[in-house]
């Protein structure tokens, strides 16, 4: 590759290997360094006359070698693929062409590739997911340890459910336990010795309140107690024919008695038994409600009648689903048929025991009443159950009068009592006369419509810290009005004296039927998720709405504590007013009722609401 440039010229190729060959004896740096080697006068020499012939023969090397271009700066390149790095004991060779990546051979004629079926890939994981814990949660017993396929613990599954096999523990340890419950209450009984409700040794001591440990038990609720406690201490007037079959299986024999015939009688139950265990003696629903309501027997409907007013001055006021209202002189008598195989305007009767519990809860809520000696929670705005009865027979005269005159100028939805026989029972509600619903009552004006608001919500509130009280129900025909000339009612809230201001208006709260209380002794409630038509009501009626949205705060769960039900019910009676009825207000009373809804959305219970401010100018707090 070497070409001559003039006579003069040695060869050129000679005389770089030359240069190169002197500067590796001098121990001159390598050319791979950055650094800039010291140039010796050698060198310089040896340069200067290359570039002198460079730029004096430029011309004659582009006449001879046009296409071969020579640039020496430690390195040769010619035009061309290829590129030469000049360096000295290298063997330089131009590089060859690299073979070209050989494809995938070509498919003979007549053959497909089959498309994967990762069989293998299939058979691994089916492999791992054959495999599980044995138990996760909450404490493994053979942690670290996995077993494939399906496993079983040789846990040995209850006969019976959890809750009863507990009480049928606590009943082999505790021998002398007192009274026993029906099988829907000892399923809803968490397991503990049960303590005796009915004894010489019954006091305030042994009932437990939801209210402070320290607060006294009122003295009228214990009533209540007692009373069925006396009547069942006489065993010859609660005997029944079918106890003997049960007696010997259910008390024992002073605690020796082997438990297998207890937990043999207590499987032949069925959860549609009515009878009830006390110290050995059966007693129905039917009995226990009669011994509630201080009674050896039931009594007839025209008795309980007369002894409030004459026959001939009975009149019928209001109807319901489960019954009709009367007023007898100055009180109004509720008749709630029970246990009849007749349906009553298309229902089925309510049993004993729903009456049982709606009566005791009744006389519950008369102990906040009580205004006198230490009391914690009081108020007067739930009506006042003045008696409570059991009456068996057919309608009287009288009252079928009643009735008739009623619906002839009202119309009355409801079956004609008549249709009653002679054996059907009932139980007559005696209260005091509370005065028109809200659904015809017509309100002034604004004031009035506060004093409503305030007053309910003041009463649900007392209700709520001393019962975990839920009225679950409160639509406005359950809400009865009548003026007065009083301009206070006194509430008491937790100890703290609270005056509210009236303007002449008196709210009373009824019907409590489908509410929720705790006694102390007992959550009694009534399971509406058994009647799954009160929750399909049409779509924007407030109450259907109300009713909706209970369920869905509760999920279906009817006897946990859900205060905010309560506030549920204010935003409808807050709806009510706004939208239903009419009284003398002006556009700021209207944004007042708004704001008022608006904040009791937030709120979780009617404790909390009685203090909004739209409360603030009708409560009047005393000084402590």
């Amino acid at each position: 590759m070497g070409s001559k440039a003039g006579g003069n010229s040695s060869d050129l190729w000679a005389e770089i290997v030359a240069t190169e060959n002197q500067q590796q004896k001098q121990q001159v740096e390598v050319i791979y360094r950055r650094r800039r080697t010291q140039k010796t006068p050698q060198d310089v020499d040896l340069k200067q006359p290359i570039l002198s012939r460079r730029n004096g023969n430029r011309m004659s090397l582009a006449g001879e070698a046009a296409n071969k271009r020579v640039s020496w700066n430690r390195s040769l390149s010619t035009r061309g693929r290829t590129s030469i790095a000049v360096g000295t004991c290298v063997d330089y060779q131009p590089q060859g062409k690299q073979a070209r990546r050989k494809g995938k051979p070509a498919l003979p004629k007549g053959k497909f590739v089959q498309a994967p079926t990762f069989e293998k890939e299939r058979a691994y994981f089916q492999e791992v997911d054959a495999f599980e814990l044995l138990e996760e949660s909450p404490s493994p017993k053979n942690f670290s340890t996995w077993a494939k396929g399906t496993q079983t613990n040789n846990i040995a599954i209850p006969r019976l459910s959890s809750r009863l096999e507990k009480w049928l523990i606590s009943r082999k340890l505790n021998h002398t336990c007192g009274p026993s419950s029906t099988l829907s209450k000892i399923l809803e009984t968490p397991a503990m010795p049960l303590e005796p409700i009915c004894g010489d040794d019954l006091n305030s001591s042994n009932l437990r309140t939801p209210e402070k440990s320290s607060m006294k038990t009122n003295s009228k609720l214990l009533a209540v107690h007692s009373r069925l406690s006396s009547i069942l201490a006489d065993k010859d007037a609660l005997e029944r024919d079918h106890n003997s079959k049960y007696r010997n299986l259910v008390s024992g024999s002073e605690g020796q008695r082997c438990c297998e015939d207890l937990e043999v009688a207590v499987r032949k139950l069925s959860l549609a038994s009515t009878s009830v265990s006390f110290d050995g003696d059966q007693l129905d629903p039917f009995a226990a409600l009669l011994a509630v309501c201080g009674q050896p027997s039931p009594s007839k409907l025209k008795d309980v009648f007369f002894k409030y007013c004459e026959l001939g001055n009975i009149a019928k006021i209001g109807e319901g689903t489960y019954g009709e209202a009367f007023k007898a002189s100055n009180y109004v008598c509720k008749i709630v048929p029970i246990d009849g195989d007749l349906r009553v305007n298309g229902e089925v009767q309510k049993r004993s025991e729903e009456l049982l519990e709606e009566v005791i809860l009744s006389r519950t809520l008369n102990c906040l009443r009580g205004c006198d000696g230490d009391v914690y929670n009081a108020c007067t705005t739930f009506i006042e159950t003045i008696d409570l009865k059991v009456c068996q027979g057919s309608y009287d005269s009288a009252l079928i009068k009643a009735w008739e005159d009623w619906d002839e100028n009202n119309g009355s939805e409801n079956d004609h009592p008549k249709e009653f026989p002679e054996k059907q029972c009932y139980v007559v509600f005696v209260l005091e006369h509370g005065g028109k619903d809200l659904e015809s009552f017509i309100l002034l004006n604004f004031d009035e419509a506060r004093s409503l608001l305030v007053q309910v919500t003041a009463a649900l509130a007392v209700a709520e810290a001393a019962y975990e009280f839920e009225h679950r129900d409160l639509h406005w025909g359950n809400i009865l009005l009548r003026r007065n000339d009083s301009e206070t009612l006194q509430f008491i809230l937790e100890g703290k004296h609270i005056s509210v201001r009236t303007f002449g208006l008196l709210i009373s709260i009824i019907d409590f039927t489908l509410s929720r209380i705790n006694t102390g002794e007992e959550i009694l409630f009534l399971d509406l998720a058994s009647d799954p038509d009160l929750f399909n009501g049409p779509k924007g009626d407030r109450q259907s709405e109300t009713y909706r949205k209970m369920k869905e705060l509760t999920d279906d769960c009817w006897d946990g504590s859900f205060p905010r039900t309560n506030v549920l019910w204010l935003l409808y009676l807050v709806d009510i007013l706004l939208l239903k009825k009419s009284f003398e207000r002006n556009s700021k009373n209207e944004r007042d009722l708004r704001a008022l809804k608006k904040r009791l959305d937030k709120y979780q219970s009617a404790k909390e609401a009685i203090f909004d401010p739209f409360f603030s100018e009708l409560l009047i707090m005393a000084c402590e």
